[in-house]
């Protein structure tokens, strides 16, 4: 089944009285939120959680985020940023656009890791997370536990590509701090800040960066 094509069918029967890139931004919203809320609760997370899922029909997201999930079970891939580009909304809505995976792949590919190593990533402008997956990818092909020996910060200003980030790095089991703001004014966050989202296995791995 092609989980891609389904989620967008699933985005358009439900954007009546809403656009359907605003039916897509609400979706990667609460799950990103519902994802978060699992491993360190915010009240202020899940008013907004509960603010944006009373709009739509009970399990949609729900079965949307599963079928997502599914995607990721046999291969790696910019999930989202791919849905995100066929379906145009980088041209009408924000102007922004996401690197093809293939091409972060070959990037990636131009590295040779070290098995004993720790990487250190840190990705100023993510998007929704292409390039990390990419290099997580090429860890896994050289035989090198990225869920171990890579830990990334992924920092974009926008937040719809925060969400997606987010979503997928938690997905694929990446150590790491996604992070909502501006990189060129180097602001530092705490990790608790509403603007920074840390993946389970951020946890998983001890918290210790």
């Amino acid at each position: 089944m092609d989980y891609t094509r389904e989620i967008i069918k699933k985005i358009d029967s439900m954007s009546g009285s809403k656009s359907s890139f605003q039916v897509f931004s609400d979706w990667v919203k609460c799950t990103a939120l519902s994802i978060a809320q699992s491993v360190y609760y915010s009240e202020k997370r899940e008013k907004h959680f509960l603010e944006t899922i009373k709009e739509y029909p009970k399990d949609e997201f729900a079965k949307m985020t599963a079928m997502l999930t599914e995607t990721f079970e046999d291969k790696f891939g910019d999930v989202l940023g791919n849905l995100f580009m066929m379906s145009g909304w980088g041209n009408k809505n924000t102007g922004q656009f996401f690197t093809p995976y293939s091409l972060s792949l070959a990037c990636a590919n131009l590295q040779k890791y070290l098995k004993d190593d720790i990487l250190e990533m840190n990705e100023p402008s993510a998007g929704a997370g292409g390039m990390v997956i990419a290099v997580a990818q090429t860890m896994k092909e050289q035989d090198i536990n990225y869920q171990k020996n890579l830990r990334v910060v992924a920092q974009d200003l926008d937040w719809n590509a925060l969400y997606m980030c987010y979503i997928q790095l938690s997905l694929l089991g990446i150590d790491a701090k996604c992070v909502q703001g501006d990189t060129l004014e180097n602001k530092s966050f705490d990790n608790l800040s509403e603007n920074v989202f840390l993946t389970p296995m951020y946890f998983l791995n001890g918290c210790v960066w």
